[in-house]
């Protein structure tokens, strides 16, 4: 099967898989990373087709939403895969993508490498921060019924695995307990240098929403 025709037959997968996600996990979160991804890996020597199907299928089955279990989505992307005779290495290679791609938090040694990762989990980072990464952190926060900001509770920088996945904590905090610590996590020079201009709008937006919710003057 031509490269070109695998894409476009995931990509109708994942449109259909997806149209009832929520609205930070959706369709159109996927095409963004998508489109990252095929951006950013015009400056790497990576395989096109491995960064196109991890970019297509990494949230598939975002285990946020299947409770906290991890291997719903690759399961879900290797039964896809086969279905459409993509050849093994490049299913396997997906299922690694899908499986190591997320932000846990802590500080965990990651136990896969390759470029094509590095290159589609900077693209899903780089949709996180920024103006549209601000937009999701509140979709979700609301989509989880969590507050948008309590003063009495601070941010926990050091928690592990298993505490980040359970937090429940106001939706300011995960700018300081995820968001802006992505900037100094991505891989390639051109995830670096479209991250640093959406770290910047970021924390222009946190100086703005403090000053409102101080009443402070403009």
């Amino acid at each position: 099967m031509k490269h070109s025709t695998l894409i476009e037959k995931t990509i109708v997968f994942v449109k259909e898989t997806l149209a009832d996600a929520e609205g930070g996990h959706d369709w159109f979160h996927t095409q963004r990373v998508f489109n990252n991804a095929l951006l950013i890996a015009n400056g790497e020597k990576a395989d096109s087709l491995i960064v196109g199907l991890g970019a297509l299928l990494h949230d598939i089955a975002d285990s946020k939403f299947y409770d906290g279990d991890e291997t719903i989505g690759p399961k879900i992307a290797r039964t896809f895969l086969e279905s459409v005779e993509a050849e093994e290495t490049v299913i396997t290679h997906v299922e690694n993508i899908i499986k190591h791609i997320s932000f846990k938090g802590g500080n965990e040694k990651q136990e896969f490498s390759s470029k094509e990762l590095d290159i589609v989990q900077d693209a899903d980072r780089l949709d996180a921060i920024g103006a549209i990464g601000v937009a999701r952190a509140f979709n979700y926060g609301g989509f989880k019924n969590r507050s948008l900001y309590n003063p009495d509770i601070k941010p926990n920088l050091h928690m592990n695995r298993e505490e980040y996945k359970k937090s429940t904590t106001p939706t300011i905090n995960h700018f300081y307990e995820k968001l802006l610590l992505l900037k100094d996590r991505m891989n390639t020079k051109t995830g670096k240098q479209i991250a640093q201009q959406r770290h910047q709008f970021m924390e222009e937006y946190l100086k703005q929403f403090y000053r409102e919710w101080n009443g402070e003057p403009i």
